[in-house]
């Protein structure tokens, strides 16, 4: 499935969704007893607690084109680092990380996993969070959605208590809803309801719209190709390859994040991490953080 130029590390990251692709739903369910379950059947869940950035999308697959080269920060021109900003997004697989030397390797903004469905949380968001502003890096949090826990409000409230919120202090972006993989039995209306509930209480929660990252095949499939969120969300979208310009789900006209590969290289990090791009240039990213025009 894999080819051979893709660390190990990444590859059981990756696959922990391919070794419960057989798991059943009652056994998922039993397992979450005393959350919210009336809710459709998942068809392909992630283990509770494991979802992270890119989990779903080797499972969705459709988008997947490996990018096979083993991506440094000092590979890319200064005049492409001033134009698009360098990210990364992390979580507990990444473990402790050094954010003093991801700054100067030149990553200058990152989001980090924060909480997954209804009750979990990260347990290196505290740390991640604090050190990555204290290392002057432009940080969000994010969540996992769970549509098999429960509904979007719920969920939003979730994230919005325990590390989702949002400052104008130069160095918070807004939250992220990491959605992907499944479509967890929902019809594509039903699951287009859910992502307006989860973006409807973020931005009561935070007065922030929320920043969607999903893969086109995931979007196209699960919504329809929903075009509801365009004029409301920035749009991350989740595209591994080495061409020029990512594949974006319809219903967006543009992207505001590029997630383009999960073997990238960064001082600071243990193994592999992912690598992500704004769409414009610092400004427009402070603009983002801040909330400005």
């Amino acid at each position: 499935m894999f080819p051979r130029s893709i660390s190990l590390r990444s590859t059981q990251k990756r696959l922990t969704v391919a070794g419960v692709v057989g798991t059943s739903a009652a056994l998922l369910l039993g397992l979450m007893s005393g959350t919210a379950s009336a809710t459709p059947v998942p068809d392909n869940p992630v283990p509770y607690g494991q979802g992270h950035m890119g989990v779903g999308y080797i499972q969705d697959g459709k988008d997947f084109k490996p990018d096979t080269r083993q991506l440094h920060l000092g590979a890319q021109s200064d005049a492409s680092l001033k134009a698009n900003p360098e990210g990364i997004d992390v979580s507990g697989w990444q473990g402790s990380i050094n954010w003093s030397s991801v700054r100067s390797a030149g990553i200058e903004f990152s989001w980090m996993k924060a909480t997954e469905g209804l009750t979990y949380k990260d347990s290196t968001f505290s740390a991640n969070y604090v050190n990555a502003y204290n290392a002057g890096v432009i940080r969000g949090a994010y969540h996992f959605a769970r549509p098999d826990v429960s509904g979007g409000a719920a969920q939003a409230d979730f994230f919005a208590s325990n590390g989702g919120a949002w400052s104008r202090d130069n160095l918070t972006l807004p939250g992220v809803l990491d959605i992907e993989g499944s479509c967890y039995g929902y019809s594509q209306a039903s699951m287009r309801q859910w992502v307006l509930d989860f973006y409807n209480t973020y931005k009561a929660r935070t007065g922030r719209d929320v920043v969607i990252y999903t893969s086109p095949s995931w979007w196209n499939t699960c919504t329809g190709g929903w075009s509801g969120m365009s004029a409301l969300t920035p749009l991350w979208v989740a595209h591994w390859t080495s061409a020029a310009n990512p594949t974006i789900p319809a219903g967006f006209p543009s992207w505001t994040v590029w997630q383009y590969s999960a073997t990238g290289s960064v001082s600071g990090v243990a193994g592999d991490v992912d690598r992500d791009r704004f769409n414009g240039d610092r400004s427009r990213l402070l603009a983002l953080a801040n909330n400005t025009a």
